[in-house]
């Protein structure tokens, strides 16, 4: 079957929907002073995101600046929808959102200058170009995973070996019909690393793939539906088929590496698949973007500012996120150990973004034509 997926790139350029970031000579006229005193002028904030640590980020900020600032969950598939909602109605209740629907963002809230993305000017030198514009407060990985109580070492050194006859129906994995960042994923390996997944097939075969009707992604995905693995509603299921004790014959699954905080709490017996090919997992981002609508710009961007920093995203990085700023290092107390295989995840390439979302919808008719056969 060849997979034919709509192509929308170009339509808009991103960096003409964000407002101008400073970079340069314009660091050395950031008054962070200012900003704070700014902000204090201002109406409190809610923040929204993803994550329930959240809260606490509101709270550590709250304590260090006497700014009264609300955290927010709000989940990843009701997030674009909920900031269209209030800027249509007027009605700003969430002043900043720290997006996790990279493809949504990008290709519905953004073009329309329903946000803002604001660049730290003082920290723009460790961050990285990619997590710039728009800011990336910090990356989720979701990681392959084994169990280290049966296997040694990881039982596969590769992704196609996932979809061999050893793996039917021993793969968990989030549903991609449930989790919209699978089917984006799919959409990110196809434009970006398909040659490395074709390569991989390659090693793993011993014979190049037939990539003439479709492209070595869509025939990875293909095999992988048609091998049944067990879609769950949340990481934490996959966490379970992985890592619960006592199994003779655990499943390998990919699952967000927060997770692996039930190594040390739940007694789950994971750890990640370092030696697989081509890529470990994926490292899904978080954008931090501000209502245009807002009343309390400056605090918006302050907050963003202070997630920037080791101590305002450490609740996050402590379950394994990366930050955005390459000068915050590691959570010593994460538990994964993620951030030694960060440089073999794949990340969101935010250029092409709005494709990633114009094509969700056909993976996953993709995956589940594959899936039910």
């Amino acid at each position: 079957m060849t997979l034919n997926l709509s192509r929308t790139l170009g339509a808009v350029g991103l960096g003409a929907m964000l407002i101008a970031l400073p970079t340069g000579a314009m660091a050395q006229d950031f008054d962070l002073d200012a900003l704070i005193e700014a902000a204090k002028a201002e109406a409190p904030i809610t923040v929204y995101a993803s994550t329930g640590k959240i809260q606490t980020v509101a709270e550590a900020f709250t304590a260090k600046y006497g700014i009264e600032a609300t955290g927010t969950k709000v989940s990843s598939s009701a997030q674009a929808e909920l900031m269209i909602r209030e800027y249509q109605s007027g009605n700003i209740v969430g002043d900043l959102i720290v997006s996790s629907d990279a493809a949504a963002t990008l290709a519905q809230i953004i073009p329309e200058g329903m946000v803002t993305s604001w660049l730290p000017p003082d920290l723009a030198d460790t961050i990285p170009a990619d997590s710039q514009d728009p800011l990336v407060v910090y990356r989720d990985p979701a990681v392959w995973s084994f169990n280290n109580s049966v296997y040694d070492e990881c039982p596969v050194d590769n992704m196609w070996a996932l979809t061999g006859e050893d793996w039917h129906r021993k793969v968990a994995m989030p549903d991609p019909l449930n989790k919209p960042a699978i089917a984006d994923w799919f959409n990110q390996l196809e434009t970006h690393w398909d040659d490395k997944m074709a390569a991989a097939y390659e090693a793993f075969a011993g014979e190049p793939l037939d990539t003439s009707e479709q492209s070595a992604t869509a025939s990875w995905v293909q095999a992988l539906a048609e091998n049944q693995p067990l879609l769950t509603d949340s990481d934490s299921a996959v966490a379970d088929a992985v890592g619960a004790p006592d199994q003779e014959d655990p499943f390998m699954g990919i699952l967000s590496s927060a997770k692996y905080r039930d190594v040390v709490d739940g007694g789950l017996t994971m750890e990640i698949c370092e030696g697989i090919e081509p890529f470990v997992g994926l490292a899904n981002p978080a954008y931090a973007l501000i209502s245009a609508k807002t009343d309390s710009p400056n605090a918006a961007k302050l907050f963003a500012h202070f997630m920037m920093t080791e101590e305002g995203i450490e609740p996050m990085t402590v379950d394994g996120k990366i930050s955005g700023n390459n000068a915050v290092p590691p959570h010593p107390d994460e538990a994964s150990g993620v951030g030694a295989v960060a440089d073999r995840l794949t990340p969101n390439d935010a250029s092409t973004g709005m494709d990633d979302f114009d094509s969700r919808q056909d993976w996953q008719d993709f995956w589940r034509v594959h899936y039910s056969r």
